[in-house]
């Protein structure tokens, strides 16, 4: 999502390369008064540019477009369990994905770093649920919605991660980030949530009818393999390097994609909930699952809110005149 010269910084530095080392201050770390307010004053590390508007379009198209699914009969078509699930997901689009957009957008143009992470995750999320929403479902009349959604998403995530100043976002966190075991966390998640998928594709490939385990779901093929095993969990893991190696890149990209993770527990949970109300007796959903996500939600957000303790907390212009 970001290309491979960022810009650079004072000195003629790449943030990508810029020391990670910032001045705590004498307790270790200055609280903020809340999630995403900001605590240090200085330089905003959101430049001017184009991602406010494209982001209140995205509110907007998601908004339209899981409130319609959600809401007006007979939108969503296929099997009632795809049905189920994606009346879940857009749900949780409605009540949880576009109010953090937004609110995160306003502390952000307050100055605020934390509110560039949650932002920038939250966008990531919604890239997520516009794919599952195009090639999850039988073509409907929500389509060009659908495609808007994702296209704006995509967008704003490019217009974020061009603006993002990477030097003053990586001066706003303390020394005592525990960068390392952070990155760790994300290994084991990327490498488990692989293992699970490989585990239904290596035998399904290997099989005289390898397209078996979608039956029922009306799906030709699974739209979370493909881009979890293309895209996510990869970049997971290549940022989970850069956070390991002090990268300032790195330090954001995994803040982001935590807030992905534990937004998309909630949403996994709302969505197996709703999937198995539509049908019972069906493989591709269970009530079962419901306490499975909403744990695995509550598990991932000990390391988002560990990342954002220490985000924040650095000494700002003071931080930047030692690097």
């Amino acid at each position: 999502m970001n290309s491979d010269q960022p810009p650079a910084v004072a000195g003629g530095v790449r943030p990508d390369e810029a020391s990670a080392h910032t001045i705590a201050t004498p307790s270790g770390r200055r609280p903020g008064p809340g999630l995403l307010q900001d605590d240090t004053g200085g330089t905003p590390p959101l430049r001017p540019g184009a991602a406010h508007g494209l982001s209140a379009a995205l509110g907007a198209a998601t908004l339209l477009a899981a409130s319609a699914s959600f809401f007006v009969p007979g939108v969503l078509e296929g099997p009632a369990v795809t049905r189920g699930n994606l009346r879940g997901t857009a749900l949780v689009l409605m009540v949880l994905a576009v109010p953090l957009l937004f609110a995160s957008m306003s502390f952000a143009a307050r100055n605020s770093a934390r509110a560039l992470v949650v932002w920038l995750g939250v966008v990531a999320y919604i890239i997520y649920q516009a794919v599952l929403f195009l090639f999850g479902t039988p073509f409907n009349s929500l389509f060009l919605v659908y495609v808007a959604m994702l296209s704006l998403a995509l967008w704003s995530a490019a217009a974020l991660m061009r603006q993002i100043d990477l030097g003053e976002f990586s001066a706003r966190f303390d020394e005592r980030l525990p960068a390392r075991r952070i990155a760790t966390y994300a290994f084991v998640i990327a490498a488990l949530n692989a293992l699970v998928w490989l585990r239904t594709i290596v035998p399904a490939m290997l099989s005289d009818a390898p397209h078996a385990f979608l039956d029922g779901s009306g799906m030709t093929t699974n739209p979370v393999f493909v881009q979890d095993l293309a895209v996510w969990l990869p970049l997971l893991m290549v940022a989970a390097w850069w956070l390991w190696k002090a990268r300032p890149l790195g330090r954001l990209i995994v803040g982001a994609l935590l807030v992905l993770l534990v937004v998309e527990g909630i949403g996994v949970a709302t969505d197996q909930w709703f999937g198995a109300g539509a049908d019972p007796g069906t493989p591709f959903a269970s009530m079962a699952a419901v306490p499975l996500f909403a744990a695995l939600a509550v598990i991932g957000m000990v390391p988002l809110l560990v990342y954002l303790r220490h985000l924040e907390a650095g000494g700002g212009e003071a931080s930047r005149s030692t690097r």
